[in-house]
Order: structure tokens, then sequence, then C-alpha cells
């Protein structure tokens, strides 16, 4: 079976007490990265348990973005997935967590049979 990764998404997560760091870590990935950066979520949204905003990437990009957010996640929690068209095996089982893994709701993504 080939599976293809399309792109990867990062989920940076914070809260009210450190929305200002998520902040510095979304200035920094725009001035270094071509990425593409989600919109704000200040509440809980699909399977993501608190909030949170979405960083689209390409694959080529994996070996550049990810590391730099290993040095410079300013101790935020965040989940890294690929994108192969399968929503719940990329947030399940080929994720990574960069911080504290957060528990996802993954209910939400389960497929109705």
């Amino acid at each position: 079976m080939n599976i293809e990764i399309v792109s990867f998404h990062a989920h940076v997560y914070f809260d009210s007490a450190t929305e200002s760091l998520a902040a510095l870590v979304r200035q920094g990935l725009d001035t270094r990265f071509s990425v593409q950066l989600g919109q704000w979520h200040h509440q809980p949204i699909g399977p993501h348990p608190q909030p949170m905003y979405q960083v689209t990437f390409a694959p080529e990009r994996f070996a550049d973005v990810v590391p730099w957010l290993m040095l410079h996640r300013k101790g935020l929690s965040i989940l890294v997935h690929p994108n192969t068209g399968d929503d719940l095996a990329d947030h399940r089982d080929h994720s990574l967590w960069l911080g504290n893994q957060l528990a996802l709701n993954l209910n939400v993504l389960q497929k109705a049979l």
C-alpha cells in the first residue's frame, strides 16, 4: 500500500495565559518559512481539545519547520501530522507531539459505517 503525504499540519495549542507565546511562534513561522497559517481558534474545534491555530506546510519543508518548532515552541504543545486523506489515522497513528501530548477527541474523526 502506497500512502502519499500531501502536506503536513502543525497544530499550535494555547490558552489565555500562553496566547502571546503562540503569537511569537506564529510570527517566527511566518517570517522564516513558506507555510500557510490558519485562523486562530479560541475554542476547541474538531478533535482539538483546546484553542489552537493550524500551520500547513509541504512535505519538503518538514526538515526545516519541525526542527525549528522543536527549538522555538516556547513550552507550547504542538501536534504535527501528515495529511494522507485518512484524518483518523493521521491524527492518531501517524502523528508526533512536541511538548505535552493532549487527549484528542478522535470520535469526531470516526468515519460513519
